[in-house]
């Protein structure tokens, strides 16, 4: 192979960022961020005026450390509603029972208080209104493991309030600004219902298709008047647009579409790091724009104040434009974007007087021009469906019979898009072509395609990654002896059955918290989820209590077919996981020594199905770099 650039470490890629996230409060005031301390994300706030040097000068007054855990780090947090508090959620070593956190911008030397402190529950939900700014109400299962119930909590005292009990088949509650308290719930054949709760009665609103609406209707965010609701809705077409529903009559009314695309959904209610397909002004509610996702994101842009910032926050990057904050008066803004080779940089607008200035960069120390550039690609499947991908080829060297790692997102009712990928980036560094395949089951894609993918697990699915390889080898990109699968949680499914049903195509498989047996996968859901999985794991796996299709289920199991894998396997996995449960890896690792196979197992103690602290993902990448390299033959660090 011809020497490519200079090695990046692994931790310059994935050591904590220097700052990230960047909120500003609803009084226009403060920024609040996070950055790292003692090794884990914590929580900071600065006024948005003054200096903004590359990192933050610990002997800075202007700048405030609101958390302080050396434990974990902290993944999501918000301003609450009058700028008094900043809100944070938590969890015990990736158990997913999230609790809520306060801290006091104004009092950063006083410790964070727990506002949900109740043992194995966990905080589903949240959401600020601004007729109770002193509250957040908040979706907890504390009462039953299995039953969601809706509290208001006052933010000063800490007090939770009940306001609906869930009778047995509520999944999700939403209130209007007008208090009206709406319920989310399924029927028996996954019809998605949507109730409103008036005293202690149940009045039906509306109803929605379980194959239109895997997880319901996303988005779901009520209007100012509270008399309606827009939602996301693909009543009567293949595309997802965005509709305001009446809560009195049922009624859809559209609001906003596109020819081609869906609504950018329901990605960011799947994975926070990216942004809801609305934007909503944060004072009074009202709809400033809409994201629609193709190869690159376009905004409608559906109020007139919100169509003069649009034009001149695209000005700032030519990355696409990712999550928007701004103050009450819609005046000052903070944004960041997404590119391929740029992770999220940081900007601030004023509208009044229309300065701009880029705040920060996340990693500072990563050149852009260092990295490779990320290509959609058309893939047609062997049955006639496009496929959509991703290319990434290392720079530097000849983009010819490379080494390839397949990397398949989870989900798998998810999608790849253009962007800044950490993974894609380290891998292309060390000399491998990366390709992303959108199998036939994403997302965003029209629902005909995601429908594509019911009874095709290591079906039809698995062809169409073997298609979009088949692709990639006859263009030349991909040496066709040197292929690794890899994914995480479906993609982790995905690998396993590429190296057990396909063992004569791929070089070497890895699996990151990913699924061995579908059976038990089913059967081990959490229990407040389990009414809620009906129209997807039921619907495109199986049903566990039908022995006709538990049969079916354990033929597409890899742990099934373990005896034919032949490939090097590693195996990834969080001991804590409750998504995909650790015994799914252990009972695939214990087969494989069985026989004297080559795996190896990276079990990490502190983690859950997705690995957040930085030392822990430091030693993923390693061990991952090392396996490759192994197998592969691509490029890795010296010692590592």
């Amino acid at each position: 192979m011809t020497p490519g650039p200079d090695l990046i470490t692994v931790e310059e890629f994935f050591a904590p960022p220097a700052r990230i996230d960047a909120r500003i409060s609803p009084d226009g005031r403060t920024l609040a961020y996070r950055a790292p301390w003692r090794d884990r994300l914590n929580v900071f706030a600065r006024d948005l005026d003054g200096d903004w040097p590359d990192t933050d000068d610990p002997d800075d007054p202007t700048v405030r450390r609101l958390t302080s855990d050396d434990h974990r780090s902290i993944d999501t947090f918000f301003w609450s509603a009058d700028s008094r508090y900043l809100l944070y959620l938590q969890d015990s070593d990736g158990d997913e029972n999230h609790h809520l956190h306060r801290v006091d911008p104004a009092h950063p030397e006083e410790p964070a208080v727990d506002l949900t402190p109740f043992p194995g529950a966990r905080v589903l939900n949240t959401q600020c209104c601004d007729d109770r700014p002193a509250s957040v109400f908040v979706q907890i299962n504390a009462r039953r493991p299995d039953l969601v119930d809706l509290h208001e909590l006052d933010l000063d005292t800490g007090r939770l309030t009940p306001l609906a009990e869930n009778p047995g088949d509520v999944l999700g509650w939403l209130r209007t600004s007008t208090g009206r308290i709406l319920a989310f719930g399924m029927a028996e054949d996954g019809t998605h219902l949507l109730w409103e709760r008036d005293g202690g009665e149940f009045r039906l609103i509306s109803r929605f298709s379980g194959l239109d609406h895997l997880f319901g209707p996303f988005p779901q965010v009520p209007t100012p008047d509270g008399s309606g609701l827009w939602i996301g809705s693909a009543r009567g077409s293949d595309r997802t647009r965005l509709v305001r529903l009446d809560l009195d009559t049922g009624e859809e009314t559209g609001v906003d579409s596109h020819p081609l695309f869906d609504l950018d959904t329901p990605r960011p209610e799947a994975d926070p790091r990216f942004p809801s397909s609305l934007i909503v002004h944060p004072a009074t509610g009202e709809l400033l724009g809409v994201r629609y996702l193709g190869e690159r994101q376009e905004i409608h842009a559906l109020d007139p104040h919100f169509a003069e910032v649009l034009p001149r926050l695209a000005e700032l990057s030519d990355g696409d434009l990712a999550h928007v904050s701004c103050d009450d008066a819609g005046q000052r803004w903070v944004v960041d974007f997404t590119h391929d080779r740029e992770h999220r940089a940081t900007w601030s607008y004023d509208h009044a007087t229309g300065t701009a200035r880029r705040l920060f960069r996340p990693y500072p120390h990563l050149d852009p021009t260092r990295l490779a550039p990320m290509a959609p690609v058309s893939v047609r499947s062997r049955d006639g469906v496009d496929l959509p991908c991703h290319l990434t080829l290392p720079v530097g060297v000849e983009r010819s019979d490379l080494p390839t790692v397949v990397l398949l997102h989870g989900g798998p009712w998810y999608r790849d898009c253009w962007g800044y990928d950490p993974e894609v980036q380290f891998l292309a560094n060390r000399g491998y072509a990366v390709l992303q395949v959108n199998f036939r089951g994403s997302t965003g894609y029209g629902k005909a395609f995601t429908r594509a993918a019911i009874g095709e697990f290591a079906g039809r699915m698995h062809d169409d990654v073997l298609d979009a390889v088949d692709w990639a080898i006859a263009r030349g990109y991909t040496d066709r002896d040197r292929v690794a699968i890899y994914g995480c949680s479906y993609g982790g499914y995905a690998a396993l059955v590429g190296a057990a049903f396909t063992p004569d195509r791929f070089a070497a498989a890895i699996s990151y918290t990913g699924m061995s047996d579908l059976v038990e996968l089913v059967r081990g859901v959490v229990p407040f989820a389990r009414r809620s999985v009906r129209n997807s794991f039921i619907r495109y796996i199986g049903d566990p209590d039908d022995p006709e299709q538990v049969a079916d289920m354990t033929a597409r199991s890899p742990i099934d077919r373990v005896d034919d894998i032949t490939a090097p396997v590693l195996l990834i996995h969080g001991a804590n996981d409750v998504r995909v449960d650790r015994g799914h890896a252990d009972r695939v690792a214990e087969a494989l020594r069985a026989r004297g196979a080559e795996v190896e197992y990276l079990l990490n103690e502190r983690e859950g199905h997705w690995f957040v602290n930085p030392d822990s993902n430091i030693e993923l990448y390693r061990t991952l770099e090392r396996f490759l390299a192994r197998h592969l033959g691509g490029r890795a660090a010296r010692g590592g």
